[in-house]
């Protein structure tokens, strides 16, 4: 179970893949998390235009909780939240606080990406302070990653594309790695709708084994909206689908 919230964690709340200029305000999408054949819990994306700091920022909250029989026995409520820089692209706030079972975690994360350097604040802990720590160029947060991705054009996620980034998860950095391995169309609850296949990966053996294999599909056109993801994990199965959207920028092109 675990390792099923671990994925749910990375992954439901990085895919909010489209345009970072061109992101609707009050933008909103809802998956559907499946466990096996368990109806585990729903996860949302909200964007909205904003200023911070003075300047103008896309403010992205995310949300991810068990519902039902999952519930029931293991409760969570996820709450994420980025401020991505309009402008550059990159996050200069970003918040985790979850509480899934008996495990709580509140930090909080200002980068300074003239220097490379961002501060840790554990809010859970207040005792602990903060402290600064050195980045690297470039570092996006397990929400702004997929925003920044959405900047991409067409001829730049063509089938062979690889992109590698740095990504800042609770209080580490991980490598990331993303294929655009080709295109699929994809049957949901609004109809058929033609995807990009996409196969994430992590360069490290802490999160995901060999043996665990995660693939997700997003709208091929302008929006590049989460469709659906799989996860193969050692424990089961982890299935999450489109279940709701408003305010997206460009008409979804589903056929019946």
């Amino acid at each position: 179970m675990k390792k099923f919230l671990s994925v749910i964690s990375i992954f439901i709340f990085i895919l909010g893949f489209g345009q970072i200029d061109n992101i609707a305000d009050g933008e909103s999408i809802t998956l559907r998390i499946h466990y096996g054949f368990l109806n585990a819990g729903t996860a949302n994306l909200t964007a909205q235009k904003t200023t911070f700091k003075g300047t103008p920022h896309l403010h992205v909250r995310g949300t991810g909780q068990t519902t039902g029989a999952v519930r029931a026995f293991f409760k969570v409520e996820d709450f994420y939240e980025s401020y991505i820089n309009m402008q550059t692209e990159l996050p200069s706030f970003y918040v985790r606080n979850v509480r899934e079972g008996s495990y709580r975690q509140h930090l909080e994360t200002t980068f300074n990406h003239d220097n490379n350097t961002l501060v840790l604040t554990d809010k859970k802990t207040p005792a602990n302070g903060s402290k600064v720590i050195k980045s690297v160029k470039g570092v996006q947060d397990m929400l702004s990653c997929f925003y920044y991705l959405r900047s991409k054009t067409a001829a730049e996620l063509r089938t062979g594309t690889v992109i590698n980034m740095n990504v800042w998860i609770d209080d580490e950095m991980f490598p990331f790695q993303l294929k655009v391995v080709g295109t699929e169309n994809l049957d949901t609850k609004f109809g058929t709708i033609n995807c990009l296949k996409i196969i994430p990966s992590v360069k490290s053996g802490r999160v995901f084994k060999e043996k665990e294999g995660v693939t997700m599909w997003v709208s091929n056109d302008a929006n590049h909206i989460p469709i659906l993801l799989k996860a193969e994990l050692a424990v089961g199965s982890l299935k999450a689908s489109i279940d709701g959207y408003k305010n997206v920028k460009y008409p979804l092109k589903f056929t019946k």
